[in-house]
């Protein structure tokens, strides 16, 4: 029996063949001829794995979890290799493991850089590093939907009006995600122009946005967003890879607009309003909130970007914002936000219980009918427990590498939540290009574990280690 899935990866390797063709067209309208050839090698290689994907026999029995998570594991050990090939046939002689880290860094929607100065670089070069995140964010959003078994069926309300759950129509669910996310990217993109923001960097921010990338079109952003409606107006569409993806399509066309259906959304809401008061009452003494607003948004949402030029003071803050994370059906990253909420309400109650047995404490969420599921909170502290243990050994092997113990610390955090080093977490000057090899291939390997589900990690260690 085989252990992968391939059929369903094929869409994305299909896609990069269709994003390539872009830039081909793209370098040839502007005269950019410089690495157009390595757009053909990826068009063709990729078209290539993509259509023999499609054709190879499957068997029709319905795929165990086990083959999804290696299905979702595959792809992204597989897709960035595609598409780290225009960096590594580019003129600017990158190793194959600095390609493959630029190209496993977007992919994942971490960030981190290998280019020391943007602006040396081609735009189609660019614009391939921002079709690298979109790819990702895209890619992200199908292994959630792909995983969905994991969870409890709670969770597949908000989704249920727009896709079917049907493992046969895996392909078909995909497209629809596609449309919607590209309509939103293109909403983004015209939002941005209206206030004035270049197409070229229009273009590569609505991307960035949408799949909660950090590559940027420059070298930072203030060359980019040069007033402060710019900021705001950046800074607010930041929050759609906060909530969920989905809860814009179900708000529009939804008839029945039930607050059950939106409970993650709510509170999501809540907390993000709580947050913003907070920053703004204790934590605006600079006179510069706007761009501690636009720094807190990016880190709620796990894009990471910041305007704040000196080392901030809240860096600690900032990364734990970053921990928590948003929506499950967003492209954001972290621990996400419904289960460090529903963990402190279950362990307030465990307490409260404890301290007055024989009181009766509601489990259940806040603005929703649902009750704790107790196998649910089990994963959820697991999910913690394995996060845990996985920053532990990632900043240990980080200060053997000769970087500090609190540089360890913090691009640990921001490596396992696929956040992007800026001055917003005091590493804005980090130089990833003079790593140790073996210290990137660290990094490649744990910015793939932060973007695939903890959970499904545990999953395969029983499956294959613990036998019973």
């Amino acid at each position: 029996m085989s252990l992968f899935r391939v059929k369903y990866l094929s869409f994305f390797f299909i896609l990069i063949s269709v994003f390539s063709f872009f830039n081909i067209i793209y370098s040839y309208y502007f005269n950019l001829y410089l690495n157009l050839n390595t757009y053909y090698i990826s068009l063709s290689s990729s078209l290539i794995i993509g259509l023999i994907f499609y054709k190879l026999k499957e068997i029709n029995k319905k795929p165990t979890i086990f083959e999804k998570i290696l299905t979702v594991l595959l792809g992204y050990l597989l897709i960035p290799i595609i598409l780290s090939l225009p960096f590594y046939f580019s003129i600017y002689n990158l190793t194959l493991l600095n390609s493959l880290f630029e190209s496993v860094s977007g992919f994942t929607s971490t960030g981190f850089t290998i280019f020391d100065n943007i602006k040396h670089i081609d735009q189609g070069l660019i614009l391939w590093r921002s079709s690298i995140q979109w790819i990702g964010g895209l890619y992200f959003l199908f292994s959630i939907i792909f995983l969905i078994d994991i969870y409890d069926d709670s969770l597949k309300k908000s989704l249920t009006n727009f896709l079917s759950f049907n493992s046969s129509e895996v392909i078909k669910q995909t497209v629809k995600i596609f449309i919607l996310y590209s309509a939103i990217t293109i909403s983004i993109f015209i939002i941005l122009n209206i206030f004035d923001i270049r197409v070229f960097n229009s273009l590569n921010l609505s991307m960035s946005i949408i799949s909660s990338g950090g590559f940027l079109p420059a070298n930072d952003l203030a060359s980019i967003l040069i007033n402060q409606t710019q900021i705001i107006i950046f800074s607010l569409l930041m929050l759609v890879s906060f909530f969920s993806i989905f809860f814009i399509y179900n708000l529009i066309f939804l008839r029945d607009k039930n607050i059950n259906f939106f409970y993650e959304d709510i509170h999501l809401f809540l907390y993000f309003l709580a947050t913003v008061t907070i920053f703004f009452i204790f934590f605006s003494f600079d006179n510069n909130f706007t761009y501690s607003f636009l720094s807190l948004v990016s880190s709620i949402s796990n894009i990471g970007i910041s305007l704040e030029f000196n080392q901030s003071k809240l860096s600690f803050i900032y990364l734990m914002l970053v921990i928590i994370g948003g929506s499950f059906f967003s492209t954001s990253s972290g621990l996400r936000f419904l289960k460090i909420y529903s963990l402190t309400k279950y362990s307030l109650n465990q307490i409260l219980s404890f301290s007055k047995p024989k009181n009766v404490f509601m489990n259940r969420l806040l603005f929703s009918k649902i009750n704790f599921d107790f196998k649910e909170i089990n994963k959820y502290f697991l999910t913690i427990l394995i996060f845990i243990i996985s920053l532990f050994i990632l900043t240990s092997l980080l200060s053997l590498s000769d970087i500090s113990f609190e540089s360890s610390f913090k691009l640990a955090i921001l490596t396992l939540m696929n956040t992007v080093n800026s001055s917003a977490y005091g590493l804005s000057d980090f130089n990833f290009t003079n790593l140790h090899f073996l210290t990137k291939y660290i990094l490649i390997f744990f910015m793939i574990i932060g973007r695939v589900e903890l959970l499904s990690l545990l999953l395969l260690a029983k499956k294959f280690l613990f036998k019973y």
